[in-house]
């Protein structure tokens, strides 16, 4: 009895050592493997900033026109719908890389067309009118102002969650890019960690934006000279940062609908490509009036074709 209780203990004592020995290999490759997540998150991060900027002006522009008290609801929204998107996005683009991946440039070209569609028909809403008459004060007018802010409130949010599916699959398809090959834990790991964080950094400074007014009023309140001298400037720089922003969000629509065209047709991306080999300023200014052309023309031409058929039947 007594060899066998040893004969056991030494059974109980070999298998505690192979745990732990287990163990030990097992959270060096989960070490590892939250190391490589890292990694690839953060260059996965660093590639889409581009697609970051175009991101933050085109979500600043669409709270452009909402009360000051309702600025960060919308913001807010908006930031659910996006990560709604990504909720969608994430899952979808992992399933057709891993079972159609020729669907993914075809896909991401119609949302391009899409971004495209939608800044011409804010430059013709501009340019060749539409824009709302002014109502003269009558009965029950102030119900009905309320239930056009509400109205336009709502319809901002849904169009900002509309333009942000296009962004956000952009930077899905970037950062799918960077993680080809790798396990599917953690490509599935490294796509959700740049979604929050993609997420956050757009929807966080965009709060902060709409927000500098009421920054500046507090500054200028102080009893310091020099926070109501910093309050004032702020002031006066709001309002121009704004419209800077509304002017840049239309601009970043051609840019980043133009560019995801021209990188799906392989003369436009070979020529695009060519001119930005060739460097100094010529290879930075060419591919971007390339890509703004390119949307021009996608999103002009059905828009012209609507605008027309739309007088015909007039």
């Amino acid at each position: 009895m007594a060899a066998s209780l040893l004969a056991l203990l030494d059974d109980i004592a070999s298998v505690l050592d192979d745990v732990a020995l287990m163990t030990k290999v097992a959270a060096r490759k989960s070490a590892a493997a939250a190391d490589d997540v890292a990694v690839l998150t953060k260059l996965s991060a660093q590639k889409t900033a581009g697609v970051l900027g175009d991101d933050l002006a085109l979500n600043a522009q669409q709270v452009a026109g909402v009360r000051a008290d309702r600025e960060l609801p919308v913001v807010w929204g908006v930031a659910k719908g996006s990560l709604v998107n990504k909720a969608i996005l994430v899952p979808a683009a992992l399933a057709i890389s891993a079972l159609a991946p020729w669907l993914v440039t075809p896909l991401l070209m119609a949302g391009g067309a899409f971004l495209c569609f939608e800044g011409a028909e804010k430059l013709a809403h501009r340019f060749l009118g539409g824009h709302e008459k002014e109502h003269e004060a009558a009965p029950g007018a102030d119900a009905r102002a309320e239930t056009d802010l509400a109205a336009l409130e709502k319809a901002k949010v849904k169009g900002a969650v509309r333009t942000d599916f296009v962004l956000s699959a952009e930077i899905i398809a970037i950062t799918l890019g960077n993680v080809t090959g790798q396990p599917l834990p953690t490509q599935l790991a490294v796509l959700a960690g740049v979604a929050l964080i993609m997420t956050a950094g757009v929807y966080g400074l965009v709060a902060a934006i709409v927000k500098l007014d009421d920054a500046g009023l507090f500054l200028s309140r102080r009893a310091s000279r020099a926070a109501q001298a910093a309050g004032r400037a702020i002031l006066r720089l709001a309002p121009w940062l704004m419209k800077l922003l509304t002017v840049a969000g239309t601009a970043a629509m051609f840019l980043v609908g133009g560019g995801i065209l021209v990188h799906g047709v392989p003369a436009l991306h070979h020529l695009a490509h060519g001119w930005q080999a060739a460097g100094g300023l010529t290879g930075a200014l060419l591919p971007l009036l390339l890509d703004a052309g390119a949307g021009l023309a996608a999103g002009a031409l059905p828009v012209a074709a609507m605008h027309l058929l739309h007088k015909a039947r007039q």
